[in-house]
């Protein structure tokens, strides 16, 4: 079995559970993929298997690859989705963040997730993807994301002016600071931020969220993701911020932008006794009253 690893950074206090990481692996017999910048860092203060290959690019990733571990918070494993793309590689978040909504498993459960992708004890959600379509090139081979699409003002201009459209037709301008498209994986991010509602990741679903509207009677809508969303900008500053997921790019206002359903899906690791209510219930407080 090959394992490749993604991370990073690496603080000293992690360097016991890192290192029974790799303890690990060399228990179960795995081949770990190592992340080449990540390797450099760690190569001189662990000990490491004696035979483990590197990747550097997405193409480094093929089908040899059983699993992709990714070791940080939630942006670290939104870093290892722009990696592995349509390969289908099922990704494992295991979270030396803060928050772990994603990377959902703790540090302390480190042997019983590699022990787990040994026996195949786990859970695959398959979760969508929204696409960026532009009339010119952003964001190279990766104009995917798995949170959210989202145009927002330079951090110096007025607000802007966003006419939207759902297959062509007419939805609303949105007189705001930016613009939101979340996935059901992402609504529980930025959108949830900005006041939009929480989707179950098996949805089917875009939610539209305003970032600081000007308007009291704008207020966040869910559309079916079969949807193809399209934009226009108005503003008195010429160019916007575009991202993807902690990606941005800065582009000319008068630039063409559409968002869809991409075509392939992303696989993430579950462990069987963790599900989406409990993930909501002791990541966000869902339902949490002190009275009681």
């Amino acid at each position: 079995m090959k394992i490749a690893i993604y991370s990073r950074v690496i603080d000293f206090e992690q360097k016991i559970q890192i290192q029974q990481l790799f303890d690990e692996l060399i228990k179960q017999n795995i081949e770990p993929v190592i992340y080449h910048p990540f390797l450099e860092k760690i190569q001189s203060g662990f000990l490491l298997p004696s035979q483990i290959s590197t990747f550097t690019e997405s193409k480094d990733l093929n089908g040899s690859i059983d699993f992709i571990i990714s070791l940080g918070g939630d942006g670290t494993l939104l870093d290892t989705v722009s990696f592995v793309r349509d390969k289908n590689i099922p990704v494992l978040g295991i979270n030396f963040g803060r928050l772990g909504f994603l990377a959902g498993i703790g540090k302390e459960d480190l042997k019983t997730a590699v022990s787990a992708l040994v026996d195949r004890t786990f859970v695959i959600d398959k979760r969508t993807l929204a696409h960026l379509d532009s009339n010119k090139p952003l964001f190279g081979k990766v104009p995917y994301a798995l949170n959210e699409f989202a145009i927002h003002k330079t951090d110096t201009s007025p607000m802007i002016k966003i006419h939207t459209y759902l297959n062509g037709e007419f939805l609303n301008t949105y007189w705001s600071d930016g613009l939101i498209v979340a996935t059901p994986t992402g609504s529980t991010g930025y959108s949830l931020s900005c006041g939009g509602p929480i989707l179950f990741p098996d949805s089917s679903s875009f939610v539209i969220t305003p970032v600081a509207p000007h308007n009291l009677n704008v207020r966040p809508i869910v559309v079916p993701d079969n949807n193809i969303i399209s934009f226009e900008i108005e503003g008195r500053a010429d160019q916007f911020i575009c991202a993807l997921d902690s990606r941005k790019e800065i582009v000319d206002k008068d630039v063409q932008l559409a968002v869809r359903k991409e075509t392939f899906t992303i696989s993430l690791v579950r462990l069987n006794e963790n599900n989406f209510l409990q993930t909501l219930r002791n990541k966000l407080s869902w339902g949490l009253d002190t009275r009681n």
